[in-house]
């Protein structure tokens, strides 16, 4: 298997746990400098994918090269080339955030003079100075994260594994953090994340959609839209979003699937957009329901995910 300007590439990468498959036959080509998403609900097999990818569990079948190492013979050999961070923050609440970087730079083997460089440089590419010496036990989530990342690139890896890196975490920070990811793949490494929330794919140059252990689509934000929808997306606004819903999901057959999107109600239509959208009309004037008129939408990824895991299309 040849990596050919990829920092990751799988093939039939599968992972059964008795008789059930967490991962099943995976294929997967990371370019090197991509942010590359991993999308999918909580036991999609994301983690189990990350976990095989960073040399900590052996796959049952398939294999996968990172940084040019295979996961099967150089496992070792990987994780000097990665950076990972794991959804439970793997820190020692005892020490404090310098003694933590200090920790983990002597686990990668880096060496004191470059240890004490590094650690001030990332201290202040993410905002720890003021931290530096207190214990992470008694700091808030926001700042473990950060944390956590800084120990994950104390010693310059080539590839960083996100998993679920922003769980738990208030909107600004999370995007706050998709800054810092963003700023790191510039510089060339290679940022691999798993994700469940919506919103933060649209910052992947590309993504993975997993259900039930296998990739069922692939590609950027805009391919993933266009090719998931044959008709053009309905929005409804309305003050009484969860009545909207219940009633028009009564009428899913006739209209098309339809889901919540905050104070919005959206439509993927089965037939002509128009003909539903008068139905729509029809349906909650008669069910004296106020809303906004129906009207056409863009559809978000969370859109996307609703119809792919449905399996509408």
């Amino acid at each position: 298997m040849k990596t050919n300007g990829f920092a990751v590439t799988a093939k039939a990468l599968t992972k059964s746990f008795g008789g059930f498959t967490a991962v099943d036959r995976v294929d997967l080509a990371v370019k090197k400098g991509e942010i590359f998403g991993f999308l999918g609900a909580n036991g999609a097999g994301k983690s189990t994918t990350i976990r095989m990818l960073c040399g900590l569990l052996e796959p049952t079948s398939g294999d996968a090269l990172v940084a040019g190492h295979s996961i099967l013979g150089e496992p070792e050999e990987i994780k000097k080339c990665i950076g990972y961070m794991s959804q439970k923050f793997s820190l020692y609440n005892i020490l404090s955030v310098r003694e933590n970087m200090e920790f983990y730079s002597g686990v990668y083997g880096v060496k004191e003079e470059e240890m004490r460089k590094r650690t001030k440089e990332l201290a202040l590419e993410l905002e720890l100075e003021s931290h530096m010496e207190t214990m992470v036990g008694v700091l808030p989530p926001g700042i473990k994260q950060r944390v956590a990342l800084a120990c994950a690139l104390v010693h310059k890896p080539e590839i960083l594994f996100l998993d679920e890196p922003t769980a738990g975490v208030d909107p600004v920070l999370r995007r706050r953090f998709w800054e810092m990811i963003g700023g790191f793949s510039k510089s060339g490494v290679t940022v691999f994340v798993t994700t469940h929330y919506m919103d933060e794919v649209e910052h992947c140059h590309r993504i993975a959609l997993m259900n039930e252990g296998r990739i069922i689509r692939e590609g950027t934000t805009d391919e993933l839209k266009k090719t998931t929808f044959r008709h053009r997306l309905i929005e409804i606004e309305t003050d009484e979003v969860v009545k909207v819903f219940i009633e028009l999901s009564r009428h899913a057959e006739r209209i098309g699937s339809v889901s919540m999107h905050g104070a919005a109600v959206h439509v993927v239509p089965g037939r002509a957009p128009q003909e539903v959208k008068a139905e729509i009309e029809e349906i909650l004037k008669r069910e004296n329901l106020s809303h906004v008129k129906p009207r056409d939408a863009v559809p978000s990824m969370e859109d996307v995910f609703v119809k792919l895991i449905k399996g509408d299309d």
